[in-house]
């Protein structure tokens, strides 16, 4: 979903209400939370990247990055460790070749400063 708004550039209620059948209410829970502080996620993003901007990002990362800030900063009921492998698996199946290693890389800084851990 994440990746068709920002491809599409829709808004998150117009890509919902174009599927042909609801989804989760914990999935539309996590999309609304992602769309409501997007640019805050966004500015912690580019403050743990050196030499990119999420412009520059493959879609596919820069909206898996996304989604494990969000889960990182305002779901502390999911473990940092069981963002990461997350996120790194999604990036590593469906992006490119060295986006499990970003993705991984980027999300060591972010955990550090929103959990003060590194897992």
């Amino acid at each position: 979903m994440l990746y068709e708004m920002d491809v599409r550039g829709e808004s998150l209620e117009g890509t919902l209400a174009a599927l042909p059948a609801a989804l989760d209410a914990y999935v539309v829970g996590l999309l609304e939370g992602i769309e409501s502080c997007r640019d805050d996620l966004d500015e912690l993003i580019e403050r743990h990247v050196e030499h990119w901007s999420l412009s520059r990002m493959a879609v596919i990362d820069r909206n898996v990055l996304r989604l494990a800030a969000y889960e990182l900063g305002y779901r502390p009921e999911v473990s940092a460790a069981t963002v990461i492998t997350e996120a790194v698996e999604l990036a590593k199946q469906y992006s490119t070749d060295e986006s499990g290693r970003f993705v991984n890389g980027v999300l060591g800084a972010l955990t550090a400063e929103l959990r003060g851990d590194a897992t």
